[in-house]
């Protein structure tokens, strides 16, 4: 049996302002979240682009070509309503980020890391208030309580939309400071997604790439730079 697939019904995909912000109509009917709450967003900017992504459908509708859309429904379906949870869970890369545990050996990639992680590290403590320190290994070691109750209060103050964005900008980096160097525009976003793959781009360097892990992590660039896309699109 084939599987039942939504498909286009409408002709013309519209912004339209409301009093909570702005919408997308399809032929008149305001878009519905999955939850069916109204697709209400914060700028005429991120309607716009919700707007070119359901006009840009053909056919069967394609959920995964439609990234700021999904994103909006995160927002206004989840984390809206797990708000305090969800910040929690990001703001607890804090304590084991990527950049912060380091290899003991070989000496070049060891200097790599230093050069690309200890400026990420010094920036976070001059503008974030947060210094974290590097080790040396995998195994676990806490960071300075203080250092982490500084990161956690900037991530509870995010709003939905800027943490549903921020959720993707970590996870798929495993690093929080990465995670705000992209809120910040430190560097240019492909250049911090580069930063968060320094063992990666080591071993392939060594062994060769591997197909799989390179289709992998093609999948999570893309989310790491949609979910600046998303930010910036909250913000504008």
């Amino acid at each position: 049996m084939s599987e039942w697939k939504a498909k286009r019904f409408w002709k013309t995909a519209k912004v339209a302002e409301t009093e909570q912000g702005f919408t997308v109509h399809l032929d008149g009917r305001t878009v519905k979240t999955p939850a069916k709450a109204p697709l209400v967003v914060p700028t005429r900017a991120m309607a716009n682009a919700i707007a070119q992504e359901w006009d840009a459908q053909e056919g069967d509708i394609a959920p995964y070509t439609m990234p700021v859309t999904r994103a909006a429904n995160a927002a206004i379906d989840k984390v809206t309503h797990q708000h305090a949870e969800v910040a929690q869970m990001i703001a607890g890369y804090g304590d084991t980020d990527l950049i912060c545990y380091r290899a003991d050996s070989p000496a070049e990639l060891v200097a790599r890391q230093a050069e690309a992680w200890d400026p990420l590290l010094d920036w976070a403590a001059d503008i974030l208030d947060a210094r974290l320190k590097p080790v040396t290994g995998i195994m676990y070691s806490p960071q300075d309580p203080k250092a982490l109750a500084a990161l956690a209060q900037r991530v509870h103050q995010m709003d939905a939309y800027s943490l549903t964005a921020f959720h993707d900008l970590v996870g798929m980096s495993g690093s929080l400071i990465i995670g705000f160097a992209a809120l910040h525009d430190l560097h240019d976003i492909q250049a911090l997604w580069r930063l968060s793959r320094i063992d990666e781009i080591w071993q392939a360097e060594l062994w060769g790439v591997d197909e799989e892990a390179q289709e992998q992590a093609a999948k999570k660039e893309s989310e790491f730079l949609a979910a600046k896309i998303f930010y910036d699109l909250a913000k504008h």
